[in-house]
C-alpha cells in the first residue's frame, strides 16, 4: 500500500538531531524521497543506514548563505513536495557586548538560512498542490529562555517568517511552524543539567516529550488533512504553554 507521501521529494534540515531523526524515520516509511540536510556528516550517513525506501540523498552543510542552501538542494531530483527546517543551534552566552557574536551566530543558524532556504525552493515548489513548508520555533519565544536571549529571539522571528511567508505564498503553499517544548533530545539534556526535575513539575503532562510526538505533528502538517492550515504556530509541549 502506497505511503501518504509516495515519491515526493522533502527536505529536512538539522536531520541528524533528536527530532530530525524521528522526522525522516516517519516520512521514510510513508514512503517520502528525503533531501537529508545537517552539518554533522557522520550523524547523517549513521541516520541514512537505518532509514528504509528512498531513495534518500544527504548533505553536509549549515546553510550559511543563499549560495549555500541553493548548492544543497541541487541534489535533489525533481520539484520538492515539503520543507521542514529544524535546523538550528542552542549557545548559552551572557548580557555584554562580546555576547554579539553568539547573537549573529544564533540568529543565522536559526532564521536566517530558513529565509534562504526558502527562496532557493522557492523555483522547485510543486505545482499540482499547495507545497507545504514547516519550520522550528520553540516555546522560547513565547515565555523566554534563560541565558539564552539570542534563542529566544531567534526562535520569534521564526514565528513572523511563518507568518509572513503564509501571506505571501499562499494559495501556492501551507507554511506553519511548530513551537516544542522540553523534548527528550540530546539538547535538552544541557537544560536539565542546569535545571534537574524542577522544570518537569511545570509541564502539566507531567514528564518530558518525546521526539517521535513532535515528529508526528510535523507529519500532520505535510500531509492531507492539514490542507486547510497555514500560518500556525502549533505548540507541542504537554500544555506548558496553554494560550
Amino acid at each position: 500500500m502506497p505511503g501518504t507521501f509516495e515519491g515526493r521529494n522533502i527536505i529536512l534540515t538539522g536531520a541528524a538531531g533528536g527530532i530530525g531523526r524521528a522526522i525522516a524515520a516517519l516520512l521514510s516509511e510513508q514512503g517520502a524521497r528525503l533531501l537529508l540536510i545537517d552539518p554533522d556528516g557522520e550523524g547523517l550517513d549513521a541516520m541514512t543506514k537505518s532509514l528504509g525506501n528512498g531513495p534518500h540523498w544527504t548533505v553536509t552543510s549549515y546553510l550559511e548563505s543563499p549560495e549555500a542552501c541553493g548548492a544543497a538542494l541541487s541534489s535533489v531530483d525533481g520539484p520538492i513536495y515539503g520543507v521542514v527546517h529544524m535546523a538550528g543551534i542552542f549557545e548559552k552566552h551572557d548580557l555584554s557586548p562580546e555576547a554579539r557574536e553568539v547573537y549573529d551566530r544564533t540568529l543565522a543558524a536559526n532564521l536566517t538560512n530558513g529565509f534562504d532556504l526558502t527562496t532557493a525552493a522557492m523555483a522547485r515548489l510543486v505545482t499540482d498542490q499547495p507545497a507545504r513548508l514547516v519550520f522550528a520555533s520553540s516555546l522560547a519565544f513565547r515565555r523566554g529562555s534563560m541565558g539564552r536571549v539570542a534563542y529566544s529571539a531567534a526562535k520569534g522571528g521564526v514565528a513572523g517568517l511563518v507568518r509572513g511567508l503564509a501571506r505571501n505564498l499562499g494559495p501556492r503553499a501551507l507554511v506553519n511552524g511548530i513551537a516544542p517544548g522540553v523534548i527528550e533530545t540530546p539538547m535538552v539534556r544541557q537544560i536539565k543539567q542546569e535545571r534537574g526535575e524542577a522544570m518537569v513539575k511545570e509541564i502539566p503532562l507531567g514528564r518530558l516529550g518525546r521526539a517521535e510526538e513532535v515528529a508526528g505533528v510535523v507529519l500532520f502538517l505535510l500531509g492531507p488533512h492539514a490542507s486547510y492550515i497555514t500560518g500556525q504556530i502549533i505548540n507541542v509541549d504537554g500544555g506548558l504553554i496553554n494560550s
